[in-house]
This record gives structure tokens, sequence and C-alpha cells, in this order.
């Protein structure tokens, strides 16, 4: 095969490039990389004696997807036991719940995760209702669906040592039910690790298989990589290795760990030496902060009290001392993406990071539910880049005020919800994504709903906030060229030389409506120019050259 040879051409209705020609229908690929995007002619040329020929006369062919936020690894310990995901009144949870009691009848404990707040009607969240199905000497631990939250049991609480509410300095709380006695309801990660360190652990091979289905599920959604926002699980880098020891992973990883305000110098050294740490498909590259918690758990920060006189503190009560890890990991060319979710805490980070000298490594906020658009005008100004999950705010959110995520700002504040258009309008870049398993990491339905303003599941639905609407070509962007921007990269276009991550698709995603487009069907995921994931049945109407 000569230089210009192609290894494998790929042909389609048309090559959606996101930065180069928009009327070519056909590209060649030698060595992982696009070698050259065309009409049908010009590719024909670059095919050899051994070019793999694709044909795909309907399809629509985009860069490779990268899901800006998960949580990949930690899910394992998440996704346990009964789903009570889209369930959002109380009689469809005790349904869910008695259900999950029959399936679980012969475990020690009994597991649940996907919690929506709004189950309990207004009502305080409370193990009550747990009680009340399962019984109060029943060991059960039910996940939040913001990870940040959970409720357990009186007899899980008791195992696990907590007798008593308690408030700690970093915003971690075992919640009073009023007659100080714990409620079960546990807030942020403090409080929750000491159930979850009892809990019945899964096998490290368990651990593995289960990582890799999860990765592959990605990948056949037309996922080529995800920005991991964390690496606190003790196991993490050896599951990785585990799986890159028996073939590849499906898609590339890039992890942040975490710096907490318990974070002491070690930790920091820790973290810095992490950074050289890699593998064919996975690296460590930057840091995660958390600023605030969530709205829901009443430990977002905020300008002012939220409807419980929650929220007003930041995780950092040193908020110095927040600014002076920016400043070091700044200094050191490492970037950060800071969990910020609260007003006033989106602004204290967008300050913070506006203040850094320039030039520098490229940060990022996280979530941004709620802010003022000077924030987002100080934002774009400052090179900022902000990550978002529209789908955060179409599945939890309602339109009328009635959900706890609007009950708890206020009117005032719940119509700033998920300022996308305004962030893209200021000239920002804006990365989109799941936060898996918080939502579920369907690209399409998430590019749909940034799109509809509602979710894609629910066309009766009235739209939240529909002004904040993005179109079709940038909701695309924040999968493709704006999530590989936001990390610093250049990447997510199908130009020549780029890495050959593509995705062959049954539909236009720039062409068709977006509840269309929420039913894609990936037909065909390459990574470097590989196969790694193919649709079942999916014909390609050419062969090997």
């Amino acid at each position: 095969m000569s230089d210009t040879s192609a290894d494998t051409i790929v042909l389609a209705r048309r090559i959606r490039t996101m930065l180069g020609r928009e009327d070519a229908d056909s590209l060649a690929i030698a060595d992982g990389r696009v070698l050259a995007v065309g009409d049908r002619d010009a590719i024909a040329a670059l095919a050899g004696p051994d070019t793999v020929v694709l044909e795909f006369p309907d399809a629509t062919v985009v860069p490779g997807l990268v899901d800006a936020h998960t949580h990949p690894i930690l899910s394992l310990d998440m996704v346990r036991g009964t789903s009570l995901t889209g369930i959002s009144t109380r009689a469809g949870l005790v349904e869910a719940l008695e259900r999950g009691r029959d399936e679980q009848a012969g475990d020690e404990w009994f597991l649940a995760w996907g919690l929506d707040p709004n189950a309990f009607e207004g009502e305080p969240i409370s193990h009550a209702i747990l009680h009340e199905v399962l019984g109060a000497d029943r060991l059960a631990y039910v996940k939040m669906f913001d990870a940040h939250s959970a409720v357990a049991t009186d007899a899980a609480l008791r195992l696990a040592g907590i007798t008593a509410p308690v408030v700690n300095d970093d915003g971690s709380s075992v919640v009073d039910d009023g007659s100080g006695r714990p409620s079960g309801h546990l807030l942020e990660f403090a409080v929750m690790d000491r159930v979850e360190s009892i809990l019945p652990p899964r096998s490290f091979d368990d651990r593995v298989r289960q990582l890799r289905d999860l990765l592959t599920r990605m990948a056949e959604r037309g996922i080529t990589a995800t920005h991991v926002m964390d690496l606190e699980a003790d196991d993490a880098l050896a599951l990785l290795e585990a799986i890159e020891a028996e073939g590849e992973l499906p898609i590339r990883l890039r992890l942040s760990p975490w710096c907490e305000p318990t974070s002491d110098d070690a930790d920091v050294e820790r973290i810095l030496a992490l950074q050289k740490r890699h593998g064919r498909r996975w690296a460590v590259q930057g840091v995660k902060l958390f600023i605030d918690g969530t709205v829901e758990g009443g430990t977002a920060w905020l300008e002012t009290p939220d409807a419980f006189g929650k929220g007003t503190a930041a995780f950092w009560s040193d908020h110095e001392a927040y600014a002076r890890r920016i400043r070091r990991f700044h200094d050191l060319g490492v970037p950060t993406a800071t969990h910020a979710i609260g007003d006033r805490g989106i602004r204290f980070v967008v300050e913070t990071l506006s203040d850094l000298p320039t030039p520098g490594p490229q940060h990022r906020i996280e979530h941004i539910e709620s802010v003022d658009r000077d924030v987002i005008d100080l934002l774009a100004a400052g090179g900022i880049a902000a990550s978002m999950q529209p789908t955060h705010c179409t599945h939890y959110v309602r339109p009328d005020g009635s959900d706890d995520w609007s009950r708890r700002l206020g009117p005032q504040r719940a119509r700033r919800a998920w300022r996308t258009a305004d962030v893209r309008a200021a000239g920002a870049t804006l990365a989109l994504g799941s936060d898996w398993p918080v939502v579920g990491f369907d690209p399409w339905e998430i590019m749909a709903d940034a799109q509809l303003r509602r979710s894609s599941e629910h066309p009766e639905a009235d739209p939240v906030a529909p002004e904040q609407a993005l179109t079709a070509r940038q909701a695309l962007e924040g999968y493709t060229t704006h999530a590989h921007r936001s990390v610093g990269v250049g990447g997510g276009a199908l130009v020549p030389g780029a890495v050959a991550d593509l995705v062959v698709l049954d539909i236009d995603p720039l062409a068709v409506t977006p509840d269309e487009l929420a039913h894609a069907r990936p037909l065909l995921t390459m990574l470097d120019g590989c196969v790694t994931a193919r649709l079942e049945g999916a014909v390609t109407a050419g062969g090997a050259r």
C-alpha cells in the first residue's frame, strides 16, 4: 500500500465535519487518523488493494462524541439494587420499593438508587417510607439521584455507628428529624461514606466486568470518550489496567481526581503525581474541586438562603484556601474543574478563575444551575469553559415551579435555570454531558433535550425556560468541538490529520427534529479508525477491496 492509500474508507450520505467542508459524503482513514474528506470519486482514488470500504448510503457521519461529565467507576458502587429513576410520586415510590423488597428478599441489604426528591411530594426526605415498606429493622440504603445524598433505615444507621444528627464543617450532615433523632437523610460524601463502608463489597472481577460492560454500552450509543470527574475508588486504576490487560477500553477516559477542603499538602502532591499516570486509552488529567453541593440537599452555596433557610455556606469555609489550591494547580499547568451549583458559589469560582494570570491551563466550571447574566459574561471574558447537563433540568425541573429544585430556590432564581443559550451567546465554550449515573448517558436524548428544554420522553410537557434552548449545531458542538475545547485540546472535527473517532448515524442530527434525534441509532462507532461498536443487523454495502 502506498503512503497515500487508505486503511479504511467510509461512504455515507453526508459527513458532518464540524469544522471543514459540509458537502462531503466520504472520508478515508489511514493509521488511525483522517486521511481525507471529500466526494466519492476523490476518496475512491485513495483505495489500495487492502482498503476496507464501509458504505452506509442513507447515513450521516459525525465526529465521535465526548460526554464531558461522568462517573463510570463511582457508579459501580451506586448503581446497585432497585432502580428508582423516573419515579416522581409517592405512590410510584411505594410500588417500586415493594417490588424491590420482593426481588431482594433473601439479601442481607436492601439497596436502591436514583431516588428523586420530588417523590416525597414536598414532605421532608426521611426513612419513614423505607420503614413503612421494608421495616425499621431492615438494613437498607438508598442513593438519591444526585449522588450527593442518601436515605438509610434505623438499622443501617445503627450498624454504621450513627446514633445522632450531626452537621460537619464541610457541609455534610446527618439530618435531624425535628426531635433530636436522625431522619435517615444523609447529606454529602463524608457521612454517606460511613454507611457505604459497611455495604457488602463486590469482587474485583465483577467490577471489571461491570465497568467494561458500561463502557461498551456507551460506545454503542456513539460515545468515544468521556471526562471522568473522579478518581476516588481505591481500585480505579487497577480496574482500567485489568481491562487493558485483556484488550482495549471501548472508549477513552480522562480522569480527574478530587481535591477537597480536607486535602492537605500531601494529598495535593499525590494528585500532582497522579497526573503522570496513563494507559493506552486512559489518562489522569486535571483536578476536580467542589465549592458547594446541591440545591435539593440544601448544600448549594446561594446568595440568599433557600426556602428552608439553607444554602448559605461553601464547602470551603476558608474561601482563600480554595483560591490558593487553584493558583497552585494553575501555576503548575494543571487544568481544574470546579463543581459549582449555587449562584454565590458560581460567582465566587468565576471571580477566582478570572483573577488568574494568563496564559495558563484551561479551567472549567461544572453544572452552573442558576446564575446571573453578569457572571456568564465574566466567565466568557475570562476564557473559562462551562460544562452543563441539560437533562438535569428537563428530568427534574417542572415549568410550573412545583418541583423540589424550584421550590427551594424560589421563582426568580428558578427562572435562571440552566442558561445554556446565554452561555453560548456570551461566546463561552459549552461542553455537554450526562453526569452519569445521575441521568442516563444517551447523548442523543441529551442533545434533543438541550433543544427542546423538556424531556424528549414527554412530548406533552411544557418546556422549562424555552429561551435557553440550544440550536441543533450548538448541541452537537457540545459533544464534539466544545467538549475538546473545554479541556484545552483540539479535536471533535473530521478533518485531515484528526484522530479517526467517528459515529455513523442513521439520521442527520442537524436536519431532523429534536424528538427524532432522541431516537437516533448509531450504526457504527470507530475509535482510532477501529470499530468499537456496530449495531447488530446494520448492513454495509461495501467490503474489503
